[in-house]
């Protein structure tokens, strides 16, 4: 395969593969991935080990704006991405996400994409119990999206979409001449006492 001549854009291959998995999928059909910031965060060494990914809700419970914590009122700071606010961010750690085989990231997409509520309000979905991110297990909570990833692979979507999770990281930035995307900063939570009205 010759090399390209431009940096490989994470971010953009990211969303085209998310947007067509919440359009094939009937479990992800609640997701506008339009509303849905994707970007990526460095880590510190290149260990398999550790965070692949994570969805940061931009909501709390119940899709609200404001949270009661310590006797005082909590908002979070907004996030806007083309003129749009965003309800979610999709981060993946680079390069510990593309260093994992083609499968583990294929559940890992899948993995933080079940995060988001099915009302798509800017809250996680929730499960009964005390387990409400993974369920009581989160071995069968991968297990389903192992399940899942071999359905939409089976759907036969364009090679193209995902032919970017084949590579680990250093050949994606070998055959493109490194490797960019957008990065988001962690959202603060902000007092509403201290905040300045509009």
């Amino acid at each position: 395969m010759a090399k390209s001549l431009h940096p490989f854009d994470f971010t953009a291959a990211m969303s085209r593969l998310c947007d067509d998995i919440t359009c094939r999928l009937d479990d992800f059909l609640h997701i506008d991935m339009s509303r849905v910031a994707v970007g990526f965060a460095q880590t510190r060494s290149r260990a398999l080990h550790g965070l692949q990914a994570k969805l940061t809700p931009m909501r709390f419970e119940g899709g609200t704006l404001t949270t009661q914590r310590s006797g005082r009122t909590w908002t979070v700071q907004r996030l806007y991405h083309s003129e749009r606010e965003m309800l979610y961010i999709l981060t993946f750690y680079l390069p510990r996400f593309l260093d994992q085989s083609f499968r583990e990231k294929m559940i890992t997409i899948l993995h933080e994409l079940y995060h988001i509520s099915p009302r798509f309000d800017g809250d996680i979905r929730r499960f009964e119990g005390r387990y409400h991110v993974h369920s009581h297990s989160q071995q069968e909570y991968d297990a389903e999206m192992d399940r899942l990833a071999t359905h939409y692979l089976d759907m036969r979507p364009d090679p193209s979409l995902y032919s970017f999770l084949r590579h680990n990281f250093q050949t994606l930035s070998k055959l493109h001449g490194g490797v960019l995307g957008l990065q988001f900063p962690v959202p603060k939570l902000v007092p509403l006492d201290n905040a300045k009205t509009a």
